[in-house]
């Protein structure tokens, strides 16, 4: 089973920026994508961003393109996501999820994920 492991996270003011990083534990080039999720308090799990191995391809949610960018490093095994112009909606536990054999059409789907990891709390304060 692969390990995925979060870092960064915290704390900011509405209008400023954070930085997540993720490691998986190996490597895989079968389809592989890693990309994050979030949940707020009382709502549901949504996608965020993700980022194919193959490719590079990278995919966001309509609420954070544009100021969210995913990038991957292939040799470390990790991806970060860079989180600009932060709002208060942001606020949520962000989840990292790697998987292999994700089709496109099912990359923004949570379940096609088999890794997770533990979750770090973004807070965007007004």
């Amino acid at each position: 089973q692969m390990q995925v492991t979060e870092s960064g996270g915290g704390w900011v003011q509405a209008g400023g920026s954070l930085r997540l990083s993720c490691e998986a534990s190996r490597r895989t080039t079968n389809k592989f994508a890693m990309g994050w999720f979030r949940q707020a308090p009382g709502k549901e799990r949504e996608f965020v961003a993700t980022i194919t191995w193959s490719g590079g391809f990278t995919y966001y949610s309509d609420s954070v393109k544009g100021r969210f960018t995913i990038s991957s490093d292939k040799a470390k095994n990790t991806v970060t996501l860079q989180m600009n112009s932060l709002k208060p909606e942001d606020t949520a536990v962000y989840y990292c999820a790697a998987g292999t054999r994700i089709i496109t059409s099912r990359l923004r789907i949570g379940d096609a994920y088999a890794s997770w990891g533990q979750g770090t709390q973004v807070t965007v304060s007004s």
